[in-house]
This record gives structure tokens, sequence and C-alpha cells, in this order.
């Protein structure tokens, strides 16, 4: 049993069960891995009629117009293989910082 959706009290509160998921798109010579966050809420949001988002951690089309993967469905597997579609078809450029050797990485803010 879903207990968990009763906690809602509104829909605007867009109370949601997290599922993560590791994808990884091989291109050249080099693979990048994302992470892609399934939401269920409890409801559809306002304005919607899916229970299911799905939305990746990492921008794809770097060099044209970048977004982040999503999808929307009634199922995991609905969201999940709209976010997995949009990865594969866009191109995935690595951080300029990440191609160039010897590059620095920039310290992460305290």
């Amino acid at each position: 049993m879903n207990d968990w959706k009763f906690a809602q009290k509104s829909p605007n509160e867009e109370l949601a069960l997290l599922q993560t998921f590791s994808f990884k798109k091989c291109h050249g010579a080099s693979n990048t891995e994302f992470l892609i966050t399934v939401r269920e809420f409890a409801a559809p949001p306002p304005g919607q009629h899916a229970r299911f988002f799905a939305q990746a951690d990492k921008h794809i089309n770097q060099k044209i117009a970048p977004f982040l993967p999503t999808g929307w469905g009634n199922s995991v597997l609905d969201a999940l293989s709209d976010c997995t579609r949009m990865i594969r078809e866009f191109p995935c450029q690595e951080e300029e910082s990440q191609l160039k050797p010897g590059a620095s990485q920039a310290a992460p803010n305290a």
C-alpha cells in the first residue's frame, strides 16, 4: 500500500517519492554518466495529468541550445523512457575543462 500519499494535504504541496537511476551514454572514446531522478507525485501537479516526472542531472545539446532531459508519464517506465530517449537523440559534449589534458578543476565552494 502506498500510504505515504496520505501525508499530502493539498496538491500544491507536490509531495513525491523519488527514485534514482544511472544511465551511461557512450560518445566517441568517452562515456557520460547521467543520474536520472524520477518523481512519483502523490497527485499530479497542478496543470499536469501524469504523476511521474523524470529529469537528468546533466545538460545535453550544449553547443546549440542546452537543456536537461526530462520525461512525463503515467508510470516510472514511461517517464524514464522519455528521458533516456532524449539523452540518446541529442549530442552530449563533456565540459571543456574535462576534455583538455592538464586542465585543473575548480575547488568546490566551502
